[in-house]
């Protein structure tokens, strides 16, 4: 019997982990790199931000989604590095060798350069940073109540830069629970003057999408009590001031930062095998320029195609079926036989602002309203792993439709011990 080869894939996202589902047991060992222990589901961060659902119905540890699978090894650790020589790549708990490589480390938070909206701005690219932004918002709540009134309006100000799904579904989000849960929980607090701002650099709410949704979208939004800003860029957040392109400032104690992302970098490459936004340059089956052995899948991949010439958008249906194809390819190329190029089919896309309340495009029809969010409700509940996590959710949306309020909102951080 042939010896397996060995494919490291590092990321368990969508793409690493459809890839490790994909590829034949029999022909290849496993190993699966991770920085964090768990699939993370993106598409419903913002409702755990908004306490809406718990981060564990949308967390899925990965050695339990691969408990059945034993040519898969899995490690916690951070890649610092790649030798394509040696082919090795190194982390923080050794090296590994590999006979494959697969790069499924999708984006982090791009903040233009500027230090200090990173210091200061909250993010929403993993369940961490959705927990983060919960208590954030309920502990200023808290403060609201004691504070004195020069200090109050920093606090009823939430900003959200950046009008993309992201900070569409947030600040929807937090229209209705500024209008249906807080005011039954903070009843000292004035809501009418908590201000949920969104400000966007293009001229449009969901300005990637068709006008059908950018003109609905925005519509929603602000027939909710969103106050949004277009055509505007943020220069400066110092943790208390925002300093907009404008020169208007905006006192705020909240600023959520969802205005784009660019790749993560791994040592071990040329700089002319990267975008301008840090994604890999790969050929038709993934491959990245100038490698041997090494694939990348993904947000991280760009992949220039007759019917994508700028390249694929940075969605999870494109992520499951690069991973599909390379899982497929990986194993024609074992058997010598020919491969075949990748090339995505739009499903469309899609974003929701609320109850009721979403858009949708397809190829053949856009369209908004009630049976748009019945849509988008169905499809992201078949994307989520697991039956059991598809219930749970199912109900916490039924729950919470049906009451208007959702029970989660805890705060938990850790308390600081003294020291004596």
């Amino acid at each position: 019997m042939l010896k397996k080869k060995k494919i490291i894939v590092v990321g368990g996202g969508f793409a690493g982990v459809q890839l490790v589902r994909g590829l034949d047991e029999n022909i290849f060992d496993i190993l699966l790199i991770d920085k964090v222990n768990h699939h993370q589901f993106q598409p419903l961060f913002y409702q755990v931000a908004t306490s809406q659902i718990e981060p564990s119905s949308i967390s899925f540890p990965l050695r339990n989604v691969f408990k059945n699978k034993e040519n898969v090894q899995i490690r916690l650790a951070e890649v610092l590095g790649v030798n394509q020589n040696s082919k090795t790549i190194l982390t923080n708990i050794g090296e590994f060798n590999y006979d494959y490589l697969v790069l499924a480390i999708g984006c982090k938070t791009n903040f233009f350069g500027n230090e200090a909206i990173s210091n200061n701005a909250l993010t929403l690219k993993s369940t961490y940073d959705a927990i983060t932004i919960r208590n954030h918002i309920l502990i200023t709540f808290e403060k609201i109540i004691s504070a004195k009134e020069e200090e109050k309006e920093a606090y009823l100000n939430l900003v959200i830069v950046g009008a993309g799904p992201t900070g569409v579904e947030l600040a929807g989000s937090f229209a209705e629970i500024k209008k249906n849960v807080l005011p039954k929980d903070y009843r000292g607090i004035d809501f009418s003057r908590f201000n949920i701002i969104l400000i966007e650099g293009s001229k449009n709410t969901l300005n990637s999408m068709s006008d059908v949704a950018k003109s609905a979208s925005r519509k929603y939004l602000q027939n909710m009590g969103v106050g949004i800003t277009t055509e505007t860029y943020v220069k400066n957040y110092d943790g208390s001031i925002l300093t907009l392109s404008t020169g208007e400032t905006i006192k705020t104690k909240t600023v959520i930062w969802a205005a784009g992302v660019t790749g993560n970098k791994i040592e071990g490459f040329e700089d002319n095998i990267y975008t301008p936004s840090g994604r890999f340059k790969v050929d038709r089956i993934n491959k990245i320029t100038n490698s041997e052995c090494v694939y990348a899948i993904g947000d991280i991949a760009y992949m220039e195609t007759p019917k994508y010439p700028k390249g694929h958008p940075q969605l999870a249906n494109v992520a499951i079926n690069q991973a599909k194809l390379l899982a497929k390819n990986l194993k024609r190329i074992e058997k010598l036989e020919k491969t075949e190029d990748f090339e995505y089919k739009d499903l469309g896309s899609m974003a929701t602002i609320g109850r009721n309340k979403a858009v949708v495009d397809l190829p053949f029809i856009k369209f908004t309203g009630y049976f748009a969010w019945l849509t988008w409700m169905f499809l992201h509940l078949m994307l989520i792993l697991s039956v059991k996590n598809k219930l749970i959710i199912f109900i916490n949306w039924a729950w919470a439709y049906i009451t208007k309020d959702t029970s989660l909102r805890l705060i938990l951080t850790q308390e600081k011990k003294k020291i004596s």
